[in-house]
């Protein structure tokens, strides 16, 4: 649980606790805007805003109640929206929304909105105004989100842009809190085939050289000298975010209907129930990195154990979601256990629905083109023969044709502006939905190329395949190979170089100074983390949730090592991928 316990740390003791009176009984405002409040909610459970004095929690951009006898805690993205409305709140001397204010910034305000601040009204209310430097959102203990914009989220080919050049500055801010709040003074490496990622290196290079001189501390340590931050594009593997994954979180997010991680189904007749699926539900996080084919098994395994310990007579086998909603009626003591299993238990069932229905025809031409041998490890003469099937079929939906077209394009590292016409016209692709193909082009994929060019894709791979894989999951992410050869010192240096490494050079003492970035200075005792080395993995234009199991198998294969994997986007689906690429802008 490192990123959500540093970051909750953080804000219980840099924000919450900073300049609290000693009178319990003084209650507070905790006033979050958009970005902020997916930080707090998940972190800090409102127990324990409670338990330190918070009375209510409001989001900046709805309306509210103004509370003019209570002071107000502020914790915001330093954007004008934010600012702005913060002014508003104490526009009038005679009819402020709150007592006071203590006023956190998530990252470095802009000097021109300190400058607005500092001349508002507001600016008399203010009883604390602290840069606290925590601009990310921990998704999951191992995975994070800059919560940016998907639209403008992927680095396109060619020049860059005044946008380009705003938008990789706000990453490389967002990413220096990020290592602040984990100590890490890491060495930084790029995909050398993206200049975008050589820029971001560059400038996120110089935030950390500034927070370093900050924080003197960050990053010692013998084993916090080998920890690295590999920044990538999304175009180094679209593989991963297109194929159909078949362990339980990838499957479910990809087939069923899970919106800002709620699942909405029908757990009796004309009964909708919602449920979270986060890191507080031990079930799920114990089940989502499993195979499908063992997911209800192990539900089954659990319940019974349950009844055993619980004591609970049941039958032979109360696995079914009709029995398990028998037994929560009969046993309201036992209701939250029994509901949380009968809710794993119908994502497993709807999971296995799509993939009999027509997913397990799919998966094994996926795999196929993704690895380009079929499961006895026979190389692929003619994969057309498999996709032409697929493509002619009514049954199959368009965005699942557009994958296969996607990856048979990616097996061939392109193919001609001929090939491609026909394949759209077999799977009957509407113009406005071809852009999600040609558009890969924006990301460095070859697409169009001219048939003399076109060659089969040869990438060297670890081999992994074992008569234990799954047929239908041979595929694994290649950030995953990264990962292990960055582990093991054998990353290549001409696809991966280094951004010249700060630990070795003389001058890490003529870093330039700052005051703006809060209160950083730690006992040790209070980090709570093992002094081991980490592997960071920022992927631009997101991260896919193969991917990020990833992440989870290696720092549980290499225990001296742990892995921190995130994107500038909520984490992808496939639809949610292919879509953003869809609606990119043309290049000029």
């Amino acid at each position: 649980m490192v990123l959500k316990t540093s970051v909750g740390n953080r804000i219980l003791d840099d924000v919450i606790r900073h300049n609290q009176t000693t009178d319990k009984t003084d209650w507070r405002v905790l006033v979050v805007d958009k970005l902020s409040i997916k930080m707090v909610s998940s972190c800090i459970k409102m127990h324990q805003l409670s338990a330190e004095g918070i009375t209510i929690v409001e989001t900046l951009e709805k309306a509210r109640q103004p509370m003019p006898s209570m002071e107000a805690i502020y914790l915001l993205t330093p954007t004008e929206e934010s600012v702005n409305t913060l002014i508003s709140d104490f526009q009038s001397s005679t009819s402020s929304t709150y007592k006071a204010a203590h006023v956190y910034f998530t990252e470095a305000i802009p000097d021109q909105l300190f400058k607005s601040l500092s001349r508002s009204g507001a600016a008399k209310k203010m009883k604390s105004l602290v840069e606290v430097n925590i601009s990310f959102t921990p998704y999951e203990s191992q995975v994070f989100s800059l919560d940016c914009q998907p639209s403008y989220s992927l680095f396109q080919s060619g020049k860059g842009t005044p946008a380009q050049s705003s938008y990789i500055l706000k990453m490389a801010e967002q990413l220096a809190t990020l290592c602040s709040t984990l100590e890490e003074f890491p060495s930084i490496r790029y995909r050398g085939e993206c200049d975008g990622t050589r820029q971001l290196a560059m400038v996120l290079q110089d935030r950390l050289d500034k927070y370093k001189a900050d924080q003197p501390s960050m990053g010692e340590g013998p084993e916090k000298a080998k920890s690295q931050l590999i920044i990538l594009d999304r175009g180094f593997d679209i593989t991963s975010p297109l194929l159909h994954e078949l362990t339980f979180q990838a499957m479910a997010y990809d087939l069923l209907d899970i919106h800002n991680d709620v699942y909405k189904y029908e757990a009796s007749q004309g009964v909708m129930k919602e449920v979270i699926l986060d890191e507080n539900d031990d079930l799920w996080e114990e089940l989502r990195h499993q195979h499908i084919a063992v997911v209800s098994q192990n539900v089954t395994k659990k319940l019974k154990k349950f009844n055993s310990d619980k004591r609970i007579q049941s039958g032979p086998d109360k696995s079914s979601i009709r029995d398990l909603a028998q037994m929560i009626k009969k046993m309201p003591q036992h209701q939250a256990e029994l509901a949380t299993f009968s809710t794993h238990l119908h994502m497993a069932e709807e999971c296995m629905k799509h993939y009999q229905g027509y997913i397990d025809k799919l998966c094994k031409v996926e795999q196929d083109l993704a690895m380009g041998t079929d499961a006895d490890g026979e190389k692929i003469k003619d994969q057309m023969r498999n996709i032409v099937p697929v493509l002619l079929d009514q049954n199959v939906t368009i965005m699942d044709k557009i994958r296969i077209i996607l990856l048979y394009i990616q097996s061939k590292n392109g193919i001609s502006s001929e090939n491609l016409m026909k394949l759209v016209q077999h799977a009957q692709i509407p113009e406005e939905q071809t852009l999600a193909i040609r558009n890969m082009a924006h990301l460095g994929v070859n697409v169009v190329v001219d048939s003399t060019k076109a060659r089969a894709w040869s990438n060297r791979r670890r081999e992994r395949v074992t008569e234990h894989t799954y047929q239908m999951s041979r595929w694994t992410p290649q950030v995953k190979d990264i990962i292990e050869d960055a582990i093991d010192g054998k990353l290549d240096t001409n696809h991966f170089p280094f951004l010249s490494d700060k630990r070795q050079g003389a001058n890490k003492a003529a870093a330039p100074a700052s005051n703006r970035y809060g209160r950083w200075h730690k006992d040790k005792a209070e980090q709570g983390s093992r002094n081991i080395p980490r592997i960071i993995v920022f992927i631009v234009g997101g991260i896919s949730l193969n991917e990020a199991r990833a992440a989870y198998e290696v720092t549980k294969e290499r225990s001296s090592w742990e892995v921190i994997i995130g994107g500038d986007t909520a984490a992808l689906t496939p639809t949610s991928f292919l879509e953003t690429v869809r609606q990119m802008e043309p290049e000029l």
